[in-house]
């Protein structure tokens, strides 16, 4: 049976904190129309309307965190974390879609201002919800972090956008209470609306770049010093690293160089020994892939490896494992030392 710590109870968490994203939001939504009723207002509208999209993708990313927690099959051999990153782009397109909805609902506002009614109960009303929404937004985006869950903390940056919007509604609807000049109702919520259009593109671009595997300079700092902290004499180096990340999956592939007088089965020894230690480390590794290639003559001056029969040059120094040079593709046949 897997005790509490285990993947299934991560999921569990992960499912609960969508769960729990979804039942405020929607509570939170029929608030913001109730004080729109009270006061007419264009502003509280569109925080409204805003609303309805955080409901819509907090469902959305709800499934997607219940798919991303199934384990791989027979047509998803690699597992369904990245739905996750998906549902992060779908979400950042619907707060784009919501800024133009405001922008929509508020320029006649402008053109043609009109009183607002009962405005301090609306505006007590817009302050709780506020209140609210800060303290969900912040949940779910620590949430996210802790859980590696890429559809938590979009979830949780559109309700802080949502918190954005209302207090940038708030303050320019007491503005218009101290003033009496109605026309800042639709102009507040469109200066808002221009201001959440940013993190909903941010959401967008940083979704398709881990859809699309982009270069994680973090990722593989992270596995090279794991290497670098546990090197043995005989590995004598490593190139061509890649990794990519699925929510809490991390997958990574790199060819690794050992003495050519090796046998099979001492490379194979190895080859293990260091998957379990990656493994160890980097919780969430489950598919590390490594290549083993033999040494050539121009590496003895980075090996270490001490009584060597087959050594034809002078060990000089041994290359540090940088992520930015392992990570690329290298000539193994140069001569000279990296860096030189």
């Amino acid at each position: 049976m897997e005790n509490e710590t285990g993947p299934t109870a991560e999921n569990r968490r992960r499912l609960v904190m969508m769960a729990l994203s979804v039942g405020v939001s929607l509570l939170l939504m029929g608030l913001k129309f109730l004080a729109f009723l009270l006061t007419g207002s264009s502003a509280i509208l569109s925080d409204a309307l805003e609303s309805i999209i955080n409901v819509v993708a907090g469902g959305f990313g709800l499934w997607s965190v219940f798919l991303a927690s199934k384990p791989p099959d027979a047509g998803h051999p690699y597992g369904h974390g990245e739905m996750e990153f998906f549902s992060a782009g779908f979400e950042g397109a619907l707060i784009v879609l919501a800024a133009g909805v405001i922008v929509w609902e508020s320029v006649p506002k402008i053109l043609s201002p009109h009183g607002l009614p009962r405005l301090d109960s609306g505006l007590l009303i817009l302050f709780g919800t506020t209140l609210a929404n800060l303290w969900l937004g912040l949940i779910l985006i620590r949430a996210g972090k802790r859980t590696g869950s890429m559809a938590i903390s979009a979830d949780g940056k559109h309700i802080m956008a949502d918190v954005f919007t209302s207090v940038g509604v708030m303050a320019g609807l007491l503005l218009v209470r101290l003033t009496g000049w109605y026309f800042l109702d639709g102009t507040v919520a469109c200066v808002v609306a221009a201001n959440i259009v940013f993190v909903g593109i941010r959401l967008i671009f940083t979704s398709s770049s881990r859809l699309m595997r982009a270069y994680d300079p973090e990722l593989l700092e992270r596995i090279t010093s794991v290497i670098a902290r546990n090197r043995k004499p005989e590995w004598i180096d490593i190139h061509r690293l890649r990794a990519w990340s699925s929510g809490r999956e991390i997958h990574m592939d790199f060819h690794l160089i050992l003495p050519r007088d090796s046998s099979l089965e001492d490379a194979h020894r190895t080859v293990v020994e260091v998957q379990q230690l990656l493994k160890s480390q980097l919780p969430g590794a489950p598919d590390i892939l490594i290549h083993v290639e033999p040494c050539l003559d121009p590496q003895c001056r980075i090996c270490l490896r001490p009584r060597c029969v087959i050594r034809k040059k002078s060990f000089r120094k041994q290359p540090e494992l940088c992520s930015s040079e392992v990570a690329h593709p290298g000539s193994v046949e140069d001569d000279a030392l990296p860096g030189e």
